[in-house]
């Protein structure tokens, strides 16, 4: 499919599906099956990313990246994600990325000093710290309960968070907490920059969880017990946090969207040559016509959603806060892309599910889509509650009710 895409975009995404092709799953393949990637395989990688001039795409070229604006860096995420090694290689992957754009945002000129410089560069990981155990902050954040009090010219965190993706990893952690306990949390929630190896930053587990593999990634339980930080360590305006938040899972979101339909539209190119040469029944599995059809569904729904995710990135772009049409896209692509690597596996039969392929490996990454960034019915409650807000009760005027003659 051809879409209006910037030309600028199209060609970093080109420069990016050869990167892929010809240097990244060659290496993937190497580690299929593993538990994670040895930190100088990622390196070398990055490296030839730069030679690619694919690095960095979202990156500001003042940090060492290519500064695409949002709609040139659609196709260029969707090509990396076709590969698990993709989005690290080109230094574009989760929590990253997002936190990245987070410091680029609302960061001082100092902090973005101390932090973005070496993140962009690979120097440094971070964490993005908010969801909280049951009966904290998760899928309601108004429930969270971490606070941060301000003693003379710090902050004293105090609180427990976990599935802080690469939390045991970071360098940096971006905490949410609340800072005026008798505000709205909306109103009242700051976010904090806090070293991780600071004084009461407890790293209490890597919680086991489906899928990572083979990046290994982990999702952190962490304590914050009386953890100071400067009062230059907050990000953004204090009690802005929810805000800040927002405009960071936007598109946030969208990216994760084209990411994992690359993941999905590589799945489905494996099924179709695995089918294509596999014979069952006295003729090619190709040529049965319940995978034929089924297939030409997945491609539809795949196409559906990246149109879906180019009027929202338009939108967005265009200065709208486009909370109805990302949480749409969110929710289409992720079941949308769940059910295409599905049907790859189990056309792929035992080789979907061995891990001479990455079919095994798209199957346990891609199921966390449908809870990370906002669970399925977070986004439907949003976009049913925008359907219900004024209904059309004149169509109702016809309408014969009881005790009317």
């Amino acid at each position: 499919m051809e879409y209006d895409d910037p030309e600028r975009g199209r060609a970093a995404a080109k420069r990016t599906r050869e990167f892929v092709d010809e240097v990244v799953i060659p290496a993937e393949r190497e580690y299929l099956g593993t538990e994670s990637v040895p930190d100088e395989e990622i390196e070398a990688l990055r490296e030839q990313a730069r030679e690619y001039d694919v690095y960095g795409p979202q990156i500001p070229e003042e940090y060492g990246g290519l500064g695409l604006d949002f709609r040139e860096l659609l196709p260029v995420f969707e090509e990396a994600g076709r590969s698990l090694l993709g989005p690290t290689a080109l230094r574009c992957g989760a929590p990253d990325e997002g936190n990245m754009h987070t410091l680029e945002m609302v960061g001082t000129d100092a902090q973005k000093e101390r932090w973005l410089a070496p993140l962009a560069a690979g120097e440094a990981r971070s964490g993005f710290s908010m969801t909280e155990p049951m009966q904290g902050g998760g899928s309601d954040p108004k429930m969270l309960r971490t606070t941060a009090e301000k003693t003379g010219d710090e902050w004293v965190i105090d609180g427990h968070k976990w599935w802080t993706t690469q939390g045991s990893e970071a360098d940096v952690l971006l905490v949410m907490a609340r800072t005026d306990e008798d505000a709205h949390p909306y109103q009242g929630t700051s976010i904090f920059l806090v070293p991780a190896d600071a004084d009461g930053v407890e790293i209490v587990r890597d919680i086991p969880h489906l899928g990572g593999a083979p990046m290994g990634m982990s999702h952190a339980e962490i304590r914050y017990d009386g953890v100071r930080v400067p009062e230059e360590n907050l990000l953004g305006a204090k009690n802005a946090g929810f805000a800040i938040a927002q405009e960071r899972l936007v598109p946030a979101r969208l990216t994760h969207c084209m990411r994992f339909l690359g993941m999905a539209d590589r799945a489905l190119d494996i099924a179709t040559a695995y089918v294509s040469e596999r014979d069952a029944f006295g003729s090619s599995v190709a040529d049965k016509q319940a995978v034929r059809f089924d297939v030409a569904d997945h491609r539809t729904q795949l196409h559906a959603a990246r149109t879906m995710v180019r009027h929202a990135a338009g939108q967005y772009a265009d200065g709208a806060e486009a909370r109805v049409e990302v949480a749409m896209c969110k929710t289409f692509a992720a079941n949308a892309v769940q059910d295409a690597i599905d049907s790859a596996v189990q056309y792929c039969g035992g080789n979907g599910i061995g891990k001479d392929l990455p079919l095994a490996d798209f199957y346990e990454n891609v199921r966390q889509f449908r809870i990370v960034d906002g669970a399925d019915e977070v986004h439907r409650r949003t976009i049913a509650k925008n359907a219900f807000e004024e209904p059309r009760t004149e169509e109702l005027e016809p309408i014969t009710r009881f005790g009317e003659f």
